[in-house]
């Protein structure tokens, strides 16, 4: 595998890029149907756990995951976990300007952080799973989330996916392209070229859910998949 950049360089670029992740309508800017893949995301996991009592935001970024699916579940209590403590200072401010509920953060890297087991009712992950490197950290982590959910919790994903045939990831990469040209310019497109082959490894949407699967989930499905990016979950 080539260098990749270290948890402390992502955790650097992060803390300078506080705003991009901060507008709830369009979600983050660099990915494929932001807005649309967040309202399904959530939707669904209000839907499938209608009374939920916690939620955990893995990778919280400026919490506009958190604040969506508390559109659908007021004031449900929160923990949210990032590597950039400026992330997790406007998650919480924004969280807390429209819910009661309690909300904990915690600064750090989610392969080292304990989850306390059956605990959480919803997890969610968006556009964080792809800075996971080998086999053996995919499979640690899907089984500490499974450990960590509530029976009938549900575990909710949005992020950045390879394909499997060679030919196939070219094409879409180059219609990535495409989309970040059109959307800004082509200094942009290499600009994001260029931070998702120093930082990123992500997998194939096949590889995760047939990880979730294997780690004992039930009921997986693909709510949306555009390009490179899909927005997918399973039930415990």
């Amino acid at each position: 595998m080539p260098r990749k950049s270290t948890v402390k360089q992502i955790k650097e670029r992060f803390d300078k890029d506080v705003e991009r992740f901060s507008n709830l309508n369009i979600g983050q800017t660099t990915t494929v149907d932001a807005a649309k893949a967040m309202n399904l995301t959530t939707t669904a996991a209000a839907l499938t756990t209608p009374h939920a009592t916690h939620i955990l935001d893995i990778g919280c970024g400026a919490g506009n995951y958190t604040l969506k699916l508390l559109q659908h579940l007021p004031h449900t209590p929160a923990t949210l976990i990032d590597l950039s403590k400026p992330m997790l200072d406007r998650a919480q401010q924004r969280i807390s300007e429209i819910s009661k509920g309690k909300i904990t953060t915690i600064q750090g890297d989610i392969r080292e952080i304990n989850l306390p087991p059956e605990t959480y009712d919803i997890i969610l992950a968006a556009a964080v799973l792809h800075h996971l490197r080998t086999d053996t950290e995919w499979e640690t982590l899907f089984k500490k989330i499974y450990t960590s959910l509530k029976p009938g919790g549900g575990f909710w994903i949005f992020d950045l996916v390879t394909h499997q045939i060679p030919q196939i990831q070219e094409h879409i990469w180059k219609l990535y392209g495409e989309y970040l040209v059109e959307y800004k310019d082509e200094a942009f497109r290499e600009l994001v070229y260029g931070y998702i082959t120093t930082e990123d490894t992500p997998r194939s949407l096949t590889y995760q859910t047939n990880l979730l699967q294997k780690t004992g989930f039930k009921n997986t499905t693909i709510l949306h998949k555009n390009l490179c990016y899909a927005a997918f979950g399973a039930t415990k």
